[in-house]
């Protein structure tokens, strides 16, 4: 059984401080159930990778956007959390089947949004198909075996930490983006060949569609 916490929106710092509670409270009470959870953000916020370098972030013009700024406990590159829906999850690594692995721990969970997304008519599939540039700092530009993407362009990226036997997983689903915006930010195009959104794969659907689907969270373990 997982257990589903609802939707809510709340600060970048808030949120991050929520997942690394859930993490913290999964190890100290040595929980045998994977925790599910979807968030908003507002205001629109920058969470930069773990290890990622910050000289490319302009602060003066986020704040001049009203855009937050705050640190992922997870490694990766950065994203800009804005029109999206973000989910974390934290399992216990002895749930998975194959949890001690990175690369499989990856896809046994988003197994998950794929199934889920499924039942909206979106059919997913894993990324790495492209080879990585390493420059770039914007996390939806780079497509690994760890993303979900829809015919070929990354809808969903997703990074992993992994603390005292239990994995904290979130990731950013791209509901809508600003691509001038995003260039603006990241200082490079944002390649609508590589990147796709549920607006442009399914306009009919709302937030409201996406998160009633997941609220059925148990229903999509395989």
């Amino acid at each position: 059984m997982i257990k589903f916490i609802p939707y809510e929106v709340l600060t970048g710092a808030e949120n991050m401080q929520k997942d690394n509670d859930l993490l913290n409270f999964a190890i100290q009470s040595q929980i045998d159930y994977p925790i599910f959870r979807l968030y908003g953000w507002k205001p629109a916020c920058v969470s930069l990778g773990r290890n990622q370098s910050e000289d490319f972030v302009d602060k003066e013009f986020l704040k001049s956007c009203g855009i937050d700024i705050v640190r992922r406990l997870t490694g990766g590159r950065a994203l800009l959390h804005d029109d999206e829906i973000t989910y974390s999850c934290v399992f216990p690594v002895n749930f998975l089947k194959h949890g001690e692995n990175v690369t499989k721990s990856y896809i046994e969970i988003s197994q998950i949004l794929i199934n889920g997304f499924k039942k909206l008519g979106i059919e997913l599939d894993f990324g790495g198909s492209k080879p990585v540039n390493t420059k770039h700092d914007y996390c939806m530009l780079i497509s690994t075996g760890a993303d979900l993407c829809y015919q070929g362009k990354k809808l969903i990226g997703s990074a992993q930490c992994r603390k005292n036997g239990y994995i904290l997983q979130h990731g950013s689903i791209l509901y809508d983006y600003d691509k001038e915006l995003l260039e603006k930010i990241f200082k490079e195009p944002a390649d609508d060949m590589s990147i796709t959104s549920i607006k442009a794969i399914r306009p009919d659907l709302s937030r409201k569609d996406i998160i009633s689907v997941f609220e059925n969270v148990d229903n999509f373990i395989s």
